[in-house]
């Protein structure tokens, strides 16, 4: 399997360096809120790369943490009267209960900023001791950039416009949220503020806690030592975040610290970036709500290519519907096949997925999959071996390779066990009514019929031909 490398701006064949398991680690979500699509989008997709070096034969070891002590934590927590072990507590239950739903597998493991708090204290001692931190008059304490002159190489930072970034910032960062141009020499402890209120902790410093950069350079120590073979996270990470990483742990570890570093694009929602004020920032309770699918939102945000922007729209969350519904009928045509040849449809364990290499004509997704990750191609071309499937000798072969991209995808198919609804005429003509406002292009109108629906205990799922009214779950 090949994958870009952000780092070296080359395509790297993805070998584990240890020759036995492949580790992973992924900068997990901010625990004061729910996570919204575009931060699916990363989740998902890293699901997909680990799902596909499973089924490839590679074992792995995926890391992700949860940060449950920055800026917004302690700021959201204290706005909602909530401690801030409890406030976090509440907001990771959601995010595990969003990541099943979307069919993500769970990390094997989950590290916690504040459970690492020892680790990171230990981590700061040492870039001291070394001359790559210095201690501030608050008692706060900063990493000195100039010490590491490989400073911007993940991101591609011209020296003089670094050089740039500290003149026009001030000269040390004491925030958790600063803009990605700002650069100055940043926090690993910030000395206790009144704003904190309790959220504090001892340290050779004074008391306080540590910055947003350092919780997963700790982490990822506890974990993984000095070297590992990926780090992922989304584009925005790549500075200050990931180059920030890379200079901590660099100076305090030694050792080459990420091999590899896989960075998603994010995405636009109808056409546009996703933001509060333009009306169009989902979670994914949102779009349940609009009667669509778990698995018609994963299909969407793996429907592009990692490296490209996806637009995420509710006309493309109709094609995943019809998409998804044409899969599962194809599913069961062959899987008849299967059993009239075969007279029963052999088990489809996950060792049996593993261990299978003939996928028929499903191989060219396979291989799509396995070439920068490319999960549009893969798609495209499992639909294009759809047809020409049902009609191969070797029903069974076509049936499991198409099982093994699915499940290398993430893709879980709809049921086609649909019993009659008796569909009262009132919501009828209240459905009607909004079809034809959404084929006006009346939004307005169609979303507040919507609502007239959903107070009746009723949801129109969409096609793009027509629509269906079902009763509300």
């Amino acid at each position: 399997m090949r994958l870009y490398d952000t780092q070296s701006r080359e395509l790297k064949e993805l070998k584990p360096l240890d020759g036995q398991q492949y580790k992973i680690y992924c900068c997990g979500p901010t625990v004061y809120g729910p996570a919204h699509i575009g931060n699916f989008r990363t989740f998902v997709l890293q699901d997909v790369l680990r799902r596909a070096l499973e089924l490839a034969g590679t074992p792995t070891r995926h890391v992700r943490n949860l940060t449950d002590v920055d800026d917004k934590t302690i700021r959201e927590s204290q706005a909602a009267g909530k401690s801030l072990s409890e406030f976090t507590s509440e907001w990771t239950r959601k995010f595990h209960s969003d990541c099943e739903a979307l069919d993500c597998l769970p990390p094997h493991a989950e590290p916690s900023a504040v459970a690492h708090i020892p680790q990171q204290v230990q981590m700061i001692e040492e870039l001291i001791e070394k001359g790559h931190a210095y201690a501030a008059e608050d008692g706060s304490v900063y990493f000195r950039i100039s010490s590491f002159p490989e400073y911007g190489a993940l991101s591609h930072l011209a020296s003089r416009d670094l050089e740039l970034g500290k003149t026009q910032s001030s000269r040390t960062q004491n925030s958790d949220e600063y803009d990605k141009d700002s650069v100055a020499d940043f926090v690993l402890w910030k000395s206790r503020r009144e704003e904190d209120g309790e959220n504090y902790w001892q340290s050779p410093w004074g008391e306080g806690r540590p910055g947003w950069h350092l919780e997963c350079s700790a982490m990822i120590r506890e974990e993984f030592g000095s070297e590992f073979d990926l780090h992922s996270g989304g584009e925005d990470l790549v500075f200050p975040h990931h180059e920030n990483e890379i200079a901590q742990s660099r100076c305090a570890c030694g050792g080459d610290f990420a091999a590899h570093w896989f960075h998603i694009t994010h995405l636009l929602v109808e056409g546009k970036k996703m933001a509060k004020s333009q009306g169009n920032f989902y979670v994914l309770q949102d779009i349940l709500e609009k009667g669509y699918s778990a698995a018609e939102v994963r299909y969407v945000l793996i429907g592009a290519h990692y490296r490209k922007q996806l637009n995420f729209s509710f006309d493309s969350l109709n094609a995943a519907r019809e998409a998804l519904l044409k899969l599962a009928k194809a599913e069961q045509a062959l899987a008849e096949r299967v059993q009239e040849q075969c007279g029963e449809l052999p088990e489809l364990t996950y060792q049996a997925l593993c261990e299978e290499e003939n996928l028929g004509l499903f191989q060219n997704a396979w291989e799509g999959l396995h070439e920068d990750l490319n999960t549009q191609r893969a798609i495209g071309t499992v639909f294009g071996a759809l047809k020409r499937a049902q009609n191969e000798a070797d029903a069974r072969a076509q049936w499991q390779g198409l099982h093994k991209m699915l499940h290398a995808l993430g893709i879980e198919l709809p049921s086609l066990e649909v019993g009659e609804i008796e569909v009262p005429q009132e919501i009828k003509e209240i459905g009607e009514q909004r079809w034809q406002a959404r084929q006006n292009k009346d939004w307005a109108e169609s979303d507040r019929l919507r609502d007239v629906l959903a107070q009746k205990g009723w949801v129109s799922k969409d096609g793009k031909e027509n629509y269906e009214l079902v009763p509300l779950d």
